[in-house]
């Protein structure tokens, strides 16, 4: 019996998500009604890159993006028209930077209530990507990251970011 669910890989951000056809249902996170044997069967869970246990060059890593008016999509879940420059968005990262310290706790609390990613609704939660799947400047600072560390701040196409690796 099929459930109707499928993994995609998001164009935009690089990461698989769930959608399921019957529904037009899309979510970053793994259906309730399915147990990881059942998401290791379903059509795209290649993109999944092994599965729970990670693929090779697999990491996991969380992200708090603050937009500006060169960003790529100067737009977010908070501001239609993001008009601010990249300078004063480095001010804003800056400011969170500060806040944040080392903790993880305070990290999410923060992505969850400023990102200007879809992402703030997991805490800043990218899940499981490789190299090749996000902008080249966030790649190279989240794969020179160990587990449970920060990067400065990062700037790409999509705006500033602070990464924090979680796997």
């Amino acid at each position: 019996m099929s459930s109707g669910w499928e993994i995609r890989m998001s164009n935009s951000k690089g990461i698989p998500y769930y959608f399921n056809a019957a529904t037009k249902q899309s979510s970053w996170d793994a259906p309730s009604e399915l147990s990881d044997d059942q998401i290791k069967t379903l059509p795209g869970s290649q993109h999944l890159s092994g599965g729970s246990s990670g693929g090779a060059g697999t990491i996991t890593a969380s992200h708090l993006l603050v937009k500006h008016k060169d960003s790529r999509r100067p737009s977010s879940w908070k501001e239609t028209n993001i008009t601010r420059s990249k300078e004063e968005a480095t001010d804003i990262l800056r400011g969170y930077q500060a806040q944040v310290g080392n903790s993880r706790e305070k990290f999410e609390e923060l992505a969850s209530i400023h990102s200007d990613c879809s992402s703030h609704s997991q805490k800043g939660n990218l899940g499981p990507f490789s190299k090749g799947q996000m902008q080249k400047p966030f790649e190279d600072a989240a794969f020179g990251l160990q587990v449970g560390e920060f990067s400065d701040i990062i700037s790409t196409d999509s705006g500033v970011h602070i990464i924090l690796r979680t796997a």
